[in-house]
């Protein structure tokens, strides 16, 4: 199992398991499939969208625990 933390790369996340992009949409970040988007980091996301990124690594790592 992967283990995301805040320095995880957007990208990579969506490449382990694209079931995660409804977290990702859900704090705002609908440019998903923008090359930008996809090479920042969890933490240059939250700080961009204004989420707790523990919250959000929290959230991630749950939905892919049995992935």
């Amino acid at each position: 199992m992967a283990q995301i933390t805040k320095d995880t790369i957007i990208g990579e996340i969506l490449d382990i398991d694209e079931t995660t992009a409804p977290i990702f949409l859900s704090i705002g970040m609908h440019c998903l499939g923008c090359p930008a988007s996809r090479g920042e980091t969890v933490e240059q996301a939250c700080a961009v969208h204004g989420v707790d990124v523990d919250e959000l690594v929290k959230a991630v790592n749950e939905h892919i625990k049995d992935k």
